[in-house]
């Protein structure tokens, strides 16, 4: 009787087990890479097609170059040469009409925005500066290459600015000086290799604004000849000098000219006795500061 009992109730208990309707399961989505990624709301393809139409437009800044700017910290690290492909305003800071390219390792003068007036590209590695560099950039009031390794600069680099007004090339390897713009109110040489052949004889004639003079610390046998009267501030400390003529400051056939805009000659450092050319002297407001006995 009870292995009946048993028999029927397996009978009864198996189409009931078939029937039973299937344990439901989480769906599982997986995704390609490289095919069908997302981004927000956007498709791979979408992405695709934003980043050229924001490409097209010369105001706005592509997705995938802002993601590039903002994540790889490598290129925007990567010293900048003047091949570098990004614009000079994301190398340099550019600012009302000033440029400043100051220690970012250039080897070249980067190309400038035209309405440029203030370049300060102090204390990188530029080497040489060419007439190509500033052909086109008529509105420069002031440079300031201080600090680099600048060896050659080519005739006329500057001879299109006639607007410049300073000019600092301080802490180079210059031998000679460049042709100088015509309405320089200062320029600064001081601690190059320039020596008196490295000097044109007319170099300063024609600069009827230069003003300020440096050219201290160079390996200068004399005196520059021919300085302009607008001349103030001349600066000859540590250089190689050792001979001056009545005719280096004053004139000699003229005992009543006297140098009005004259307030400062610095001539210390050099091996010349300054005692022994008191006729040098005779049109200055002040003597220079030197050696003199």
């Amino acid at each position: 009787m009870k292995t009946l009992q048993i028999t029927f109730f397996l009978f009864m208990f198996v189409p009931l087990m078939k029937s039973a309707p299937p344990i439901p399961q989480e769906s599982l989505q997986f995704y390609e890479y490289d095919t069908d990624v997302t981004m927000g709301s956007l498709s791979q393809q979408d992405y695709e097609m934003q980043s050229k139409d924001l490409r097209k437009d010369g105001t706005n800044v592509s997705f995938d170059t802002s993601l590039r700017l903002q994540g790889d910290d490598s290129e925007r690290d990567a010293p900048p040469t003047k091949d570098t492909n990004l614009p000079t305003c994301l190398l340099c800071v550019c600012l009302s009409g000033s440029v400043y390219c100051e220690e970012i390792d250039i080897e070249a003068v980067p190309p400038l925005p035209k309405e440029t007036a203030y370049l300060y590209a102090r204390f990188n590695k530029i080497k040489r500066i060419a007439v190509s560099d500033f052909a086109d950039i008529t509105t420069l009031r002031r440079i300031d290459f201080s600090g680099n390794r600048i060896e050659e600069i080519e005739d006329g680099a500057f001879s299109k600015l006639l607007l410049l007004e300073e000019l600092s090339l301080a802490e180079n390897r210059l031998l000679k000086l460049p042709v100088l713009p015509p309405k320089l109110t200062t320029f600064n040489a001081n601690q190059n290799r320039i020596k008196s052949r490295g000097i044109k004889a007319n170099a300063f004639k024609k600069l009827t604004n230069l003003a300020y003079l440096y050219l201290g610390h160079n390996a200068l046998e004399s005196v520059p000849l021919n300085l302009p009267e607008s001349l103030r501030i001349l600066h000859l400390q540590y250089n190689n000098i050792t001979t001056i003529t009545d005719d280096t400051f004053c004139k000699s056939n003229n005992t009543r000219y006297i140098r009005t805009r004259m307030d400062e000659i610095r001539m210390e450092g050099n091996p010349i006795l300054l005692a022994k050319h008191v006729n040098a002297f005779s049109c200055l407001r002040t003597l220079p500061v030197g050696t003199y006995y």
